[in-house]
């Protein structure tokens, strides 16, 4: 996290920006939170989608208001969050010609404010002017969450891993699923506990669950249809590519890679030496397991080809 000193960021309603913190806002790296790809972040800002990106810093004004100041400044904003992630102090003091817009509100929850000022909240806008930037509600369920949750599985990969044993992940199935080339998950009769609500951070998993994200489970007959529709849309990316960051890469441990894909209602994360997890819209909170099968290998190979990486 920033300092709290306050900095000249542009004019979030000429005032002095108590900077909180930072993020990313480029084809490889953005909110997932804000669409399934870079030109949908982007265009939930109210940006264009250029490919150099943004970074987004979030703070507070004198009045404790909360803004989003969106600069270009995209090199000052990565060395500030390596800095912070490195448990090092970094004054992130963007100048203000770096500035594209600032924007009223967050658009992640934040769990710190500043000092010495009233308590974080959106500031006042007139009718007709853009309402504040506010994060999704972590008790419902839509392409938000899923996002999200999809997120929170990359991140703890082995824990979801670890709850899967091969008896878990079928051998490639015959008709369509022999087709998809895939293993699709056995049907169990059971579609999964459902997560515990609630922000991430307050969330306490059951043995073997990932903190904060939906709980695993084996699809249905409705599951496996959906599994093979999403298989077939990520070989679609192979053939018209889709819009830059539908699908990332980034690291993972012995020189594999994670990746990350999102399409309509679903999200995938896979590792390439592995397995594929899926999370969908229509099943709210459940994570469903996509067995290695003879062809997965090939497609995650190329979808890590053709995916977009951090510099």
């Amino acid at each position: 996290m920033a300092g709290a000193e306050p900095v000249g960021v542009g004019d979030a309603e000429d005032d002095a920006l108590y900077v909180l913190t930072a993020v990313l806002l480029t084809p490889a790296q953005y909110p997932s939170l804000l669409g399934d790809d870079y030109p949908e972040a982007c265009a939930a800002l109210g940006l264009e989608p250029y490919a150099e990106g943004y970074g987004l810093v979030l703070g507070q004004d004198g009045d404790g208001a909360r803004w989003t100041v969106v600069i270009d400044d995209v090199s000052l904003v990565a060395v500030a969050i390596a800095s912070w992630d490195c448990g090092m102090k970094y004054d992130l003091s963007p100048d203000e010609r770096s500035v594209v817009v600032a924007l009223p509100g967050w658009p992640l929850a934040l769990a710190v404010a500043a000092p010495h000022v009233p308590a974080p909240h959106d500031p006042e806008t007139a009718p007709g002017e853009r309402k504040p930037l506010t994060p999704p509600d972590p008790g419902e369920w839509g392409p938000a969450q899923r996002r999200m949750g999809a997120d929170e599985v990359a991140l703890q990969w082995m824990a979801w891993r670890d709850q899967l044993g091969e008896d878990d992940l079928a051998k490639p199935a015959d008709g369509d699923g022999a087709r998809d080339g895939d293993a699709l998950p056995e049907r169990q009769g059971t579609t999964g506990d459902r997560a515990p609500e609630g922000r991430p951070s307050e969330a306490q998993p059951p043995a073997g669950q990932a903190p904060g994200a939906p709980a695993s489970g084996v699809p249905g007959d409705d599951g496996h249809g959906a599994l093979r529709r999403v298989l077939a849309e990520l070989r679609g990316y192979l053939e018209v590519p889709p819009p830059p960051g539908r699908v990332r890469s980034g690291f993972a441990p012995g020189g594999a890679r994670t990746l990350r894909a999102d399409g309509p209602g679903w999200s995938v994360v896979a590792r390439t030496d592995d397995i594929a997890f899926v999370l969908l819209d229509e099943l709210p909170r459940e994570v469903l397991p996509i067995g290695r099968g003879p062809n997965l290998p090939a497609l995650l190979a190329a979808l890590d080809d053709m995916a977009v990486r951090p510099a």
